[in-house]
């Protein structure tokens, strides 16, 4: 099991004050990781330090906006020099905006590319420098199934997922040659706080869901934790450039129809 023991490893994710980024950032601490956690609320990111210290993790909180090109930067330049060396770093912020698209304006579409596709852009090329020169590092791009199918009112975000996972691809090439592994993976439809009002029993979309699932539900946070924790550690120190889709089947059927047991 030493395969996936992060014991002394340093890692960041951003957007990891609550949902499925609090979950891979658990994660990634019960495998031994010291967690550098991102937000830009001070009141969610003083909630989460406050749930992740009461659950005995090691964690430190930065308050910066991953779009903002020398915010990051500059953070980044602080961690590595008061904190230590970015070992993993987790692109997990990200946002929707579910608007049909002949209705969208375009500054909206705009928003969503720069958080979830130039993010995690921005963030990747500051903390791969450090990796670069230490010749390791590990990236996970937090992908989605929209970036293999499209949805009604997804346009942005469909497009911004779809980018993020051709340059995770892109990154892969570039850096594997520093013993870099740029990595993402692509969540399914998972039981939130953000899902909670479309999971009610008879709720259309929730029957939709659970019909288009071949597991016969939705993901459950914990359920992302394996997969970060093998793309974080040196269990995977030969995998790059790939998504992982932790989906429950979705992305390996055409379904089935809505009578059928």
């Amino acid at each position: 099991m030493t395969l996936f023991d992060l014991t002394g490893k340093r890692a960041l994710i951003t957007g990891g004050t609550h949902g499925l980024g609090m979950a891979m950032a658990k994660a990634l601490g019960d495998a031994g990781a010291t967690l550098l956690i991102n937000g830009h609320n001070r009141e969610k990111m003083n909630n989460a330090l406050k749930d992740y210290h009461a659950s005995g993790y090691h964690a430190k909180g930065f308050l910066f906006d991953v779009t903002n090109d020398q915010e990051v930067a500059d953070y980044i330049e602080k961690i590595e020099r008061e904190v230590g060396p970015i070992d993993i770093l987790v692109n997990n912020a990200g946002i929707i905006k579910r608007i049909a698209m002949e209705e969208m304006e375009t500054a909206d579409f705009r928003q969503v590319i720069e958080v979830d596709l130039i993010a995690p852009f921005i963030v990747s090329k500051y903390v791969g420098r450090y990796m670069i020169a230490r010749k390791a590092g590990k990236i996970i791009n937090i992908c989605s199934m929209m970036s293999e199918l499209g949805r009604n009112t997804v346009s942005a975000y469909a497009a911004a997922k779809g980018g993020l996972k051709m340059l995770t691809r892109n990154m892969a090439t570039e850096w594997a040659k520093y013993n870099i592994q740029v990595n993402g993976i692509g969540p399914g439809y998972f039981a939130t706080e953000q899902t909670a009002p479309m999971r009610q029993d008879g709720h259309p979309f929730n029957e939709f869901i659970i019909n288009r699932t071949p597991a016969g539900r939705w993901g459950n946070p914990e359920d992302l934790g394996g997969t970060t924790i093998f793309l974080a550690s040196r269990a995977s120190d030969f995998i790059n450039g790939q998504i992982i889709f932790v989906d429950g089947g979705i992305l390996a059927t055409i379904g089935k129809p809505a009578n059928e047991p």
